[in-house]
This record gives structure tokens, C-alpha cells and sequence, in this order.
């Protein structure tokens, strides 16, 4: 029997050395299923519960294991559910290759069942390699392409292929006119500045006091050259959400998370430099960032199209970022700035005593803070560890502290709800000997994780270490969003868009066959969290948790939470779970300038 074209595709996967594809079925790709059939499931078809879920687990399978992630889907309307997971790998630099089936060729521009323009339709999030598979001979160039460009750009390619062309016989490209072979492969490398300007960024580094570096996910790779940088420097360190874990929390010169979800001290180390270094990163929130004319800047990326954002650098270096870094660092010259880190490092112990005084604070019933502040201390040195869009991130940014080997992920820039418990998933079968945690909130568990525990049920078995535990903070509230509208516009909280049903998600869990409790008191916490950990199976915590508890920005002033607490009173007051003064005044008492914090010495802070 001939090779088709359908297993021919499997075939050069398997060269490619993808091992999962992350997939639901339909008939636009009846001949693809047929030939994984032919192939004894290799790579393993990963079946969700939803395309979009296929997405978002090609998303977290390609995070963290550093390879190419591949989702595959039919034609029309599963082709359409891919769209929100691949911009989310689009826009966070994710390396992933949708494959999606379209009707016959003989059928197209006849308005056939389920017939849409995915070219057209793929064009913006695959903007950099989108194409049409119409003859056999075209196959293996446009998967290559595909591989390499997603590799190589760090972003999403597509490759479309009728259901009719998946059926006919595969044969090679020709040594002939108009004929395109193609090779395998995408080799390293890692592009380094010219030296003239490496040169620049030491001078104006060596000409600053007060340093301070922020890394994103671009810094993963040169931890190392980030901890000598920052000992050079006597440097703090602040870290894009999307680099939590470049550098680990327990540096005493990190200072974690900056922006909205950020630390105080990550405010105070860019409210008060002098030079800024930007490694791997493109944080959006200029605010956050040092004002204009206040600190010089130098910037290092691979991606020439992302340098120069968001502040006005003087020198953009476009490399690796390690490489970049080792060719920098013979240049600077040691400090002798003590009192600057020190400063650093002050701050940022006094927040992490900040942090453990937000988590004790009583709540109605339990309060979110101390659901991630008591899962810091238990946290496996190998933990896999996503958040979910929503209040959840910020205790995932403030509350956990990322040692040694950890990992850890969310959707940083669309932001998106959702993939909190499907990036779990692909992290699952990235790492299947290591624990997955993730940090959810009831809206994002009612809208995809629900169904993607079924998932987890499905394959847990094949899981050296079958621990895939799913924290839900359960407050009956789209949070995030009912905080924004107090902060922003001083508006109560508008139940008909914010109220959510109180799902009994432990249950739901057991129906799986799955483990599952619901904690609804603070002594609870450590024990759900021990239980789960022990576990041999995926395990659902459902956290009551109270809606009441703000998350406070770290530049927040008494005044601003006088506003958002006057808010929910005004508006919340009939409301069962909701805060009271007694919490208001406590939060009072853990900002900057309180009474508490003058008696400790902290003004200034």
C-alpha cells in the first residue's frame, strides 16, 4: 500500500522529533486520523475536550519544554476554535504549528458545509508562515518552513491541507523546474551585538550608580550572566511576569514581579535608579518603569523588532541574551555601591514580611492571599506552576517565590481567561516525572477547566508523576474585573455581569474519578494543599474564598483603598461573604506610611 499524504505528514513529524500533537477530531481531517491509525499513534494524538484547549495545551507543552508545539484541528468551525490559543502563543513569542483540515478542492468557493476562508482566516496570528498544501509535491517544503519559521521567529505557522489532498498517494519533490525540495533541521545559533556596541552599553553602564535590571522569559537562558551582571552592579533585579522564573525569588537582591500584579519594592527600585537595564523583556506598562529622563537605558533582545519599546533607550542591543551578556560583562566595571543594594534589599525583605501580613489577615471565609502564601512554603523543588488570567495572578506574581528548578507560566500578554489548567496539561507531557499546579479562578474553571479535567483523567495514568493539582479560588465573583471597575470608575459591584454560580468543583472532580476537597476555613489551607501533594492522581482544591479582598497595586495609596473599600460597602453591603471595616483597616495597616509601619521604622517605604 502506498504512502498518503496524511502519513507521510506523521512521518516527517516524527523526523522533526514532535512526540504530541494536541488535537481534536473532525472529518476535514479524516485522512490524518486514519493515517495516526496506520502510524500506532505516533506522535500521540492528545485528545482535549475543545480546540481552543488543543491550543492552549500545544501553548504550555511548547513553554516548557523548549520545543515546537503542534496542535492540530478540522476544517470551519474547529479551525475557528484554535484562533484564541494561538494568539495567545503568538503574542507571548511561543513557538506552536496548527495543522487544520478544509474541504475537498473541488468543493471550495462553492459555499460547502463548514467551508471558510482559513487563509484569510490564519493570516494575522500566522502572519509569518501561512500556507495551502494543494499537491503532494508541496508537503514537505511548507511543513519544514512551518517547523523552522516557528522555531526560528519563536512564533505561530500554519499549514492547511484539504481533505482530498490528505488522501492522495505522497510523492517527493522532483529534481525539476518549479519543483521546491526541502531539508530538515533547524540549526542553533545566537546572534551577538557588534562590538562597537557593546562597547556603548558598558559606558553608559559604567557611567550609572544606582542600577537596576528587569528580565522577561528572553533571560531564561543566561541566569547565570544575570546573577554576575546584577553582583557586578550591585544591581537589583525586577522580573516580567513572563520571566518569574529567569531568576529565582530567593536571590535577596530579586525583587520580583513588577506592574500592576508587581511588588513594592519592584516599584521602588524603578521609581529611585539611575540606569536601567532591560533583558528579554517587553513589559508593557511604561508607568512602571523609571520616568523619562530619570534613568539612561540599555536594552538586549533577540528580536530586532522589539527593541526600542516602550522607553527611550540609548543603546539596543540585539542579540542572545546570554551570549550578548558574556561579551558585556568584561566591560563593566565592579561597584562599590553598598548602600544601593542594601536599599534593595531591604525593601524587599520587608515586603516579603509585608506579603506573610496580607496572607494572615482574617477574611470571610478564607482569604486568596493565604491559599498561595501557604502553598509557598510546600512547593516542590521541581513544581510546574501556571496561574490563570484574573485575581489569581496577582497572588501567583506576589505570594510564590520560584527556587532552584521551578518553572512557571501564565498568558502575559493577550491575558486571556482559560489556560491556566490546559497549559497544566501540556506541562504535563513536557515534564510527565514532574508535579503541575495551577492556580485558577472559579470563572476560568467554569469556562475551560471543568472540561479539561476530564482530560487530565484521561491520560494521568501515562504520567510518571500523576500530580496535576488544580487550586480554584472560589468566590462567586469575576474578580479581577469587579476590582477594576471599583479602582477605575468607583463603581459597586455589578452582580448581573460579575455573580457566578458556586459550583461544587471537588465533587465534579470525584465524578472524575479524580481526587478533590473543598476548603472552607484558613485551617484547612496547609492540609488541602499536604493532601493534594501526596496524591495519586490529579487532585481539585476548591478554595471558598472571600471576593472582598482587594489586590492591592504597589504603588496604591490609603486613599485609593479608602475609595475601592468605601465601594464595596456602598454597594455590596446586603451581600453574604462581603468585607468589612475590621479588613479595610488591616489592609490600612500593611501600606507604606501606616501607623504599624512607622512604629517599625518603615516610613520612607
Amino acid at each position: 500500500m502506498s504512502a498518503k499524504v496524511s502519513d507521510y505528514l506523521l512521518h516527517r513529524l516524527r523526523e522533526w522529533d514532535v512526540t504530541h500533537v494536541f488535537a481534536y477530531p473532525g472529518d476535514g481531517i479524516n485522512g490524518l486520523l486514519a493515517a495516526w491509525g496506520r502510524a500506532d499513534d505516533d506522535p500521540q494524538f492528545i485528545q482535549s475536550r475543545h480546540e481552543e484547549m488543543s491550543a492552549f495545551e500545544a501553548v504550555g507543552y511548547a513553554k516548557f519544554s523548549g520545543k515546537v508545539g503542534v496542535c492540530a484541528a478540522t476544517s470551519g468551525p474547529g479551525a475557528i476554535h484554535l484562533l484564541n490559543g494561538l494568539y495567545d502563543a503568538k503574542l507571548d513569542h511561543v513557538p506552536v504549528v496548527a495543522i487544520v483540515g478544509q474541504t475537498n478542492r473541488s468543493a471550495m468557493g462553492g459555499s460547502y458545509q463548514q467551508e471558510v476562508d482559513l487563509l484569510s482566516l490564519f493570516k494575522d496570528v500566522a502572519s509569518d508562515y501561512c500556507e495551502m498544501v494543494t499537491v503532494p509535491e508541496q508537503l514537505p517544503n511548507v511543513l519544514d518552513r512551518a517547523m523552522r519559521t516557528a522555531q526560528a521567529r519563536r512564533t505561530v505557522t500554519a499549514l492547511i491541507i484539504p481533505a482530498d489532498v490528505q488522501e492522495l498517494d505522497y510523492a517527493p519533490p522532483q529534481h525539476a523546474f518549479k519543483m521546491v525540495p526541502s531539508s530538515l533541521g533547524a540549526p542553533a545559533y545566537a546572534p551577538v551585538p557588534a562590538d562597537e556596541e557593546i562597547t556603548r552599553a558598558a559606558e553608559l553602564i559604567n557611567a550609572g550608580e544606582k542600577v537596576a535590571i528587569l528580565v522577561g522569559q528572553g533571560a531564561r537562558g543566561a541566569r547565570e550572566e544575570v546573577k554576575q551582571l546584577a553582583g557586578t552592579l550591585g544591581a537589583g533585579v525586577a522580573k516580567a511576569l513572563l520571566g518569574k522564573d529567569a531568576l529565582p525569588d530567593d536571590l535577596p537582591y530579586v525583587t520580583g514581579a513588577i506592574g500592576l500584579l508587581g511588588t513594592r519594592p519592584s516599584y521602588e527600585l524603578m521609581r529611585d535608579c539611575d540606569t536601567l537595564v532591560v533583558i528579554g523583556s517587553s513589559f508593557p506598562y511604561t508607568q512602571f518603569l523609571p520616568e523619562f529622563g530619570q534613568a539612561r537605558a540599555v536594552q538586549i533582545d533577540i528580536d530586532p523588532f522589539m527593541v526600542g519599546l516602550r522607553y527611550p533607550f540609548e543603546v539596543n542591543l540585539v542579540g542572545d541574551a546570554r551570549e550578548t551578556l558574556l561579551r558585556l560583562l568584561p566591560q563593566l566595571k565592579p561597584r562599590d555601591n553598598g548602600s544601593w543594594r542594601e536599599t534593595v534589599e531591604k525593601n524587599t525583605a520587608r515586603w516579603w514580611e509585608v506579603m506573610e501580613r496580607r496572607a494572615a489577615v482574617e477574611a470571610e471565609p478564607v482569604n486568596p492571599e493565604f491559599v498561595v502564601h501557604a502553598l509557598d512554603a510546600l512547593l516542590p523543588d521541581n513544581a510546574v506552576v501556571t496561574a490563570d488570567s484574573g485575581s489569581a495572578a496577582n497572588w501567583y506574581a506576589r505570594h510564590l517565590r520560584l527556587r532552584g528548578s521551578m518553572r512557571g507560566s501564565l498568558s502575559g500578554t493577550l491575558a486571556t481567561m482559560g489556560p491556566g489548567v490546559p497549559y497544566a496539561i501540556g506541562a504535563k507531557f513536557a515534564h510527565p516525572g514532574r508535579p503541575a499546579i495551577a492556580l485558577v479562578g472559579d470563572g476560568a474553571m467554569q469556562m475551560n477547566g471543568l472540561a479539561e479535567m476530564i482530560t487530565a483523567a484521561k491520560y494521568h495514568r501515562e504520567w510518571q508523576d500523576p500530580r496535576l493539582i488544580v487550586a480554584v479560588l472560589n468566590n462567586q465573583d469575576l474578580n479581577q474585573v469587579t476590582w477594576e471597575m471599583r479602582a477605575m470608575s468607583g463603581a459597586p459591584q455589578f452582580l448581573p455581569s460579575q455573580s457566578l454560580p458556586d459550583v461544587p468543583y471537588a465533587e465534579v472532580a470525584h465524578s472524575f474519578g479524580l481526587g478533590g476537597v473543598r476548603v472552607t476555613k484558613p485551617d484547612g489551607v496547609v492540609a488541602a494543599w499536604q493532601q493534594a501533594l501526596a496524591a495519586d492522581r490529579p487532585f481539585v482544591i476548591d478554595f471558598r474564598t472571600d471576593p472582598a479582598v482587594p489586590p492591592i497595586p504597589p504603588h496604591a495609596t490609603l486613599d485609593q483603598i479608602e475609595a475601592a473599600a468605601a465601594s464595596v460597602l456602598k454597594g455590596d453591603s446586603d451581600r453574604a461573604g462581603m468585607v468589612r471595616q475590621g479588613f479595610k483597616a488591616k489592609i490600612q495597616e500593611m501600606l507604606p506610611g501606616s501607623a504599624k509601619h512607622r512604629r517599625s521604622g518603615e516610613e520612607g517605604r
